[in-house]
């Protein structure tokens, strides 16, 4: 009886561990998503006031949300292609890299957003500068954290 209850237990527990993965990596891809139409709006519709260097931002932008979103679906991909599968650690390790993989090009598609929001007031040296500083307090208040 101890066995039965045993191994119910342990089903519990990884049903909750893919339940977690499976739903960071769909908030992470909703994000992404919502973010790519954002940046795909702006690329169709572009404003008057875009030079060339805005243009340019804006497609290197919208690749690398691209990739982004593409990570943080793979783990989902990952659960369907491979399933059912022996190891939960691997599934863990995988997914983890994915989607620790993808806040690369995530981050570099905000501070985009952000130098080419920036740019329509100041030049575009000045906005990769001031777009970095929201970057800069979120490293120090990690590093701070320990």
């Amino acid at each position: 009886m101890t066995d039965t209850s045993d191994n119910s237990k342990e089903g519990d527990k990884l049903v909750k561990d893919y339940d977690a993965i499976l739903k960071e990596s769909a908030l992470l891809t909703t994000f992404s998503g919502i973010l790519f139409g954002f940046l795909l709006n702006i690329s169709v519709n572009t404003p008057t006031h875009f030079v060339e260097i805005d243009i340019i931002v804006l497609f290197i932008a919208l690749y690398s949300i691209t990739i982004a979103a593409s990570l943080f679906i793979m783990p989902v991909i990952y659960h369907h292609v491979q399933y059912p599968y022996g190891s939960l650690s691997k599934f863990k390790t995988r997914s983890h890299r994915f989607i620790l993989f993808g806040f690369i090009p995530a981050g570099l598609t905000l501070y985009l957003g952000i130098v080419l929001a920036f740019h329509s007031k100041v030049e575009i040296i000045e906005a990769f500068i001031f777009a970095s500083f929201p970057f800069i307090l979120v490293y120090f208040l990690f590093r701070a954290r320990k």
